[in-house]
């Protein structure tokens, strides 16, 4: 295409192209801002993510997978998601949970949950009140149950129904760089009506939670149920509801530190 870079991540190289140079500005940008770029050697990438404009939007293609995006904005968020996609899918020795993710006081905490949990909103209340970021939708856990950083950008929806991406320094947040020891787990279900609540559950609930919320599948990977159990074995853990992101925020911290 004549306009590309390429991304090292968890040990997988990401080869990036477009037709169109602010499309690729845009893809610099928002693609894992963080990680090491590269500019050769990435012919044969395991992750190739291509996008063509033409007269209506963006198409792009990764590893077998088509999606359209009508503008830019659409475009880093569709761009992120399938990048979301195929690096799980690549993943060999990380298992990935779908989990905000954060960094307080040298250690990881963890708040697994779905799309549309809110999970985004709160990691980014978290951010504003001083946690560094390690990720708003995955985190990607070790042998030794470790939390390593997924640096992509937040996906906020800022008061309608469309996503677009955020990134941490938005927040004056800095973003994780190092695997972290798993210290605290929140698994918290967003109700707008609901009112703080939370109790503690045992480390066992919370190994269960962790694999209910990992997309992989642990008959075929036998890494899985150790990696997420030596997460939990360590940590203090939670889970209960709570409505909008600035309370419980608040409320997490307040448990954190007593």
């Amino acid at each position: 295409m004549g306009n590309d870079f390429g991304i090292r991540a968890f040990g997988r190289d990401i080869a990036v192209a477009s037709n169109c140079q602010e499309a690729l500005a845009t893809l610099e940008r928002f693609l894992l801002p963080s990680m090491p770029r590269i500019q050769s050697e990435i012919v044969g990438a395991e992750i190739d993510l291509r996008v063509l404009r033409d007269g209506h939007g963006f198409r792009l293609f990764c590893n077998g997978t088509n999606e359209f995006a009508r503008d830019l904005s659409a475009l880093a968020t569709q761009a992120v998601r399938l990048l979301d996609e195929a690096i799980v899918k690549c993943l060999t020795n990380l298992t990935a949970v779908h989990a905000g993710a954060v960094e307080l006081a040298g250690r990881a905490l963890l708040l697994p949950g779905g799309t549309h949990a809110g999970k985004s909103a709160l990691v980014a209340e978290l951010l504003r009140r001083g946690a560094a970021y390690l990720s708003d939708e995955y985190a990607l856990i070790d042998a030794e149950g470790q939390a390593h950083p997924y640096p992509r950008p937040l996906l906020l929806r800022n008061g309608g129904l469309e996503q677009v991406p955020f990134l941490p320094e938005e927040c004056n947040a800095r973003v994780g760089n190092a695997p972290l020891m798993v210290r605290w787990i929140f698994a918290l279900e967003y109700d707008p009506a609901a009112i703080w609540q939370i109790a503690p559950v045992p480390q066992s609930e919370a190994l269960l939670i962790l694999l209910r919320n990992t997309p992989h599948v642990s008959t075929e990977s036998p890494r899985i149920v150790p990696a997420l159990k030596r997460a939990s074995a360590g940590s203090e853990c939670y889970r209960g509801r709570r409505s909008n992101a600035v309370e419980a925020a608040d409320e997490i911290l307040r448990v954190i530190a007593e």
